[in-house]
């Protein structure tokens, strides 16, 4: 008696059948937020190639940038990003950071990694640095 496989049976055989999509993250894991109705203020360490963002409720998130950024908050500079596709930033990848000012002054920051900070990592900024 000759077996008939079926073009799953034989993928089946040959460990070759489609994995299953990876479940989403339990909500209280992820570390997105909403870009524009989340944010509430922004800062710069001192070496300038790290940046602090305060959420409402605030939680902050540390962003750190290439190398040489040597970003400083001065008075009338904004920080601006411009969101492409969904306004949740989950990643360094969906931000799109700009550093402008009011007299057309523009300075693109690119983001290297985000993670929201611990309650105790948040408290041990520096002050000048504190969102």
């Amino acid at each position: 008696m000759m077996k008939r496989f079926t073009p799953l049976a034989a993928a089946l055989a040959f460990g070759l059948a489609p994995l299953a999509a990876p479940a989403a993250p339990p909500e209280e894991t992820r570390n997105c937020f909403a870009s524009g109705t989340s944010w509430q203020g922004w800062n710069a360490a001192e070496s300038g190639d790290v940046l602090y963002l305060r959420m409402q409720g605030g939680t902050i998130y540390r962003v750190d940038l290439t190398p040489g950024s040597h970003v400083r908050k001065w008075p009338g500079h904004f920080l601006v990003n411009e969101v492409r596709g969904s306004s949740w930033i989950c990643s360094a990848l969906d931000l799109d950071l700009t550093l402008a000012d009011h007299s057309g002054f523009r300075e693109a920051l690119i983001a290297v990694s985000l993670r929201k900070l611990t309650p105790e990592e948040a408290a041990a900024i520096p002050g000048e640095a504190r969102p």
